[in-house]
């Protein structure tokens, strides 16, 4: 009876870590004052849903989410005030004496698959003249970003994997030059894209074999006063995959659309599309002769299930 007793309670403190939500909190109010504390707190290979709560505050942490470390979602008390931030840039020296360079920027890396934030500005302070400096470096599978905020200047949100399918809903993310860029496969419904530079919003590497790239739909993009000569993007490998569907292009985007990279052929092998956008930067007459404008049965291909395949991130 008493082993029963015994076994019974384990189960129990084994059911309450799996629903148990921790918190972060810089008054000590919570389970962890640091971001990080609460990251390593998360088992290796875990299988269970974690809940981390982030209490208001300017988290300045360079963050790691190791890539056993599944089926994490961090949840932000107000998406203005709850900043996760750093500051390191190209040509930064990191503690260790190292260079750091675009794929060591990061202020927040994730290896992990099954991630979720909802609430969280992700910043790079580093400044507008910096070079490369990333906020999220999101690398792991089926990661889903809710209602959070992206700032930085150059490179800040890197979709680094091949493999990786990422979904963004109500984000804002704001940058000058290709700020949204890597292979992954990507989905953005419904976010303001802002730009602070005359530059590129996007610089994709999808791979050959991948039909679909990033999708913007029913997106708003928008920019700087002064701003006239934006791109939507400008191909880092042959074979970019960039569509936007519905959404409003401001005055800040040029009339080209598009861009080359450094007069190099990758824009021979592109894949960029428009379908039925509006706003002063949507008139399409003058753009690059190597994009296309969809037909209605080009754009009805663009559906959850045909980029996402058996993961349905908004259910």
């Amino acid at each position: 009876m008493k082993g029963i007793f015994i076994l019974l309670l384990s189960l129990s403190a084994l059911t309450a870590w799996c629903q148990k939500q921790l918190t972060v909190a810089q008054d000590g109010s919570g389970n962890y004052k640091t971001v990080q504390e609460a990251l390593n707190a998360v088992p290796f290979n875990n299988k269970k849903p974690v809940i981390i709560f982030i209490k208001t505050g300017i988290y300045k942490e360079k963050l790691r989410l190791d890539s056993s470390k599944n089926f994490v979602t961090l949840i932000g008390e107000n998406k203005f005030n709850t900043i996760l931030t750093y500051d390191d840039h190209t040509g930064k020296i990191a503690p260790n004496g190292d260079s750091i360079n675009t794929r060591t920027s990061w202020s927040f890396k994730i290896k992990a698959d099954d991630f979720t934030a909802k609430n969280i500005s992700f910043q790079n302070d580093a400044g507008f003249s910096a070079g490369q400096a990333v906020a999220v470096e999101s690398d792991g599978d089926k990661a889903i970003f809710i209602n959070c905020r992206f700032v930085g200047f150059q490179d800040v949100l890197f979709t680094n994997n091949d493999n990786s399918r990422q979904y963004y809903k109500n984000c804002y993310i704001e940058g000058t030059t290709d700020f949204i860029f890597g292979s992954a496969t990507v989905w953005f419904e419904q976010c303001h894209i802002h730009s602070k530079k005359n530059s590129h919003v996007t610089a994709a590497s999808t791979p050959r074999e991948h039909v679909f790239g990033y999708i913007f739909n029913d997106c708003v993009l928008t920019g700087d006063t002064a701003l006239n000569k934006v791109s939507l993007g400008r191909p880092w490998r042959p074979y970019a995959s960039v569509t936007y569907l519905h959404c409003y292009l401001d005055k800040h985007i040029m009339s080209q659309g598009w861009a080359n990279w450094n007069n190099t052929d990758n824009y021979k092998t592109t894949r960029y599309g428009e379908y039925k956008n509006y706003g002063p930067g949507a008139v399409t007459t003058l753009r690059a002769e190597w994009t296309k404008q969809l037909t209605d049965e080009a754009a009805g291909q663009y559906s959850m299930v045909n980029v996402f395949g058996d993961w349905n991130p908004d259910k």
